[in-house]
């Protein structure tokens, strides 16, 4: 891989922490949990991929464990959660905010989970599969223990493509065209904003496999 890497802005990456915090304890709060539960959903919704891509695919300490500011965010987000119940619960604005974070976000973390997978030395396939799980794996463990299908296994406007999309796309960047790894890491981002901007737009969708 090129010299050099991308790190996110410190601010997107808080703002991004809180923001999926918030829509994990909004799901907690409609799933009736207490506030223990809320937490739970808070903290796997906003660092479940980190999670699952430190602690399983790379064996290193997700960043929950080495930053000081993730734990208070989160709970920060459970708290106004909890204090705000009545009104935030069908907020829409707050799935608004969540939505515009989440398509610059997730493909930002995919692209710095693949970068880490780069410098394990894993191979490519296994680079686009960690780049992956750090985009959705929040939401899928979100989803598992709610006892909901992960929302990438069903049919529905292009999520799981985008992030796919992402992942090849940054390695056809860096390692394809040779691009400085900042560049094509924003490349990616920008890329991945407008395909999800118009899957939105025209609601792209995929099908089920099998008809009724």
């Amino acid at each position: 891989m090129n010299s050099g890497a991308f790190h996110l802005p410190a601010y997107f990456d808080y703002l991004a922490t809180f923001a999926w915090a918030l829509s994990g304890a909004i799901v907690g709060l409609r799933k009736r949990f207490d506030i223990v539960g809320v937490f739970v959903l808070a903290l796997l919704t906003s660092m479940g991929g980190s999670i699952l891509r430190d602690g399983v695919f790379l064996q290193r300490p997700p960043p929950v464990l080495t930053g000081q500011l993730y734990l208070p965010l989160i709970l920060a987000a459970t708290f106004i959660t909890a204090a705000l119940r009545a009104r935030i619960a069908h907020l829409k604005v707050v799935d608004q905010l969540v939505a515009a974070i989440d398509a610059i976000g997730t493909p930002a973390f995919a692209v710095v989970g693949m970068q880490l997978a780069l410098g394990a030395g894993v191979p490519l396939p296994g680079v686009i599969l960690v780049g992956a799980v750090s985009g959705v794996g929040g939401g899928v463990l979100r989803d598992l223990i709610v006892r909901d299908i992960p929302f990438i296994l069903q049919p529905g406007q292009f999520s799981a493509l985008v992030v796919l999309l992402a992942c090849v796309a940054f390695l056809s960047f860096t390692l394809g065209l040779q691009l400085p790894t900042e560049a094509s890491a924003w490349s990616t981002i920008a890329l991945s904003f407008v395909v999800r901007m118009l899957t939105i737009r025209y609601n792209w969708r995929t099908r089920a496999l099998m008809g009724e």
